[in-house]
């Protein structure tokens, strides 16, 4: 991730701003494995693993001029690479097509082949583990401020010492809400066992990410 951040910012690559956030919250993440902070280590280290290859798979096909690139992806890399967005867009564009739509199939993935063999009480161990990521996330927004958005606009440290906490929070607040509808997603997939609904709820998936990067990208 630190070689690529630094090979798009030799070459003035908007893409560079997510991956700089996104490198930093797997080091966070790491840090929190090795503390024993999970329920199942050994299950968020696969989940964490496996949500990055969605991530570094749609750049290869992307950046290779594969067709099969998801189209939230296209969205994002186009937008970042050729339009003057602001800091702020690059990051929240990455984190929409990261989270509210790899983050959905990387959970189906991974829960599908055990989902039908747990029992309440296992299901709960993932969810919690689920929303402890949403923790780890949330203690470092203030980082990713000072070392990433900061770093890219300056004046972005005037409008956080006006603000307080408070642009914190509410970031901290938009994530947590997507992770939860998030979750809600992937047990609809999971409930779903006809490969043709499954496809279908992809594909409404696909639908609503990108209605929500053209969202993000009209804040422009």
């Amino acid at each position: 991730m630190r070689d690529q951040v630094h090979l798009w910012e030799e070459a003035g690559d908007g893409r560079s701003v997510f991956l700089s956030c996104y490198a930093l919250m797997t080091e966070n993440m790491l840090a929190s494995l090795e503390a024993g902070r999970f329920r199942d280590d050994a299950w968020v280290d696969r989940l964490l693993h496996r949500f990055a290859d969605y991530y570094f798979d749609a750049l290869t096909c992307y950046d290779c001029g594969d067709d099969p690139t998801p189209e939230v992806w296209r969205q994002v890399h186009e937008a970042s690479r050729r339009r003057p967005l602001h800091v702020l867009q690059h990051l929240l564009m990455g984190m929409n097509a990261h989270i509210n739509y790899d983050l959905v199939l990387t959970l189906d993935e991974l829960l599908r082949p055990e989902w039908i063999t747990l029992d309440e009480d296992h299901r709960e161990l993932r969810l919690a583990d689920h929303r402890e990521v949403n923790a780890v996330i949330a203690e470092t927004i203030d980082e990713v401020q000072d070392t990433v958005v900061e770093r890219y606009e300056p004046l972005m440290d005037l409008a956080d010492r006006l603000l307080g906490r408070w642009d914190e929070r509410l970031l901290a607040g938009l994530v947590t809400h997507w992770r939860e509808e998030v979750w809600k997603r992937a047990l609809r997939l999971l409930g779903d066992p006809e490969p043709e609904g499954r496809e279908a709820r992809v594909r409404a998936l696909e639908r609503d990410v990108l209605r929500r990067g053209e969202l993000l990208l009209r804040l422009g």
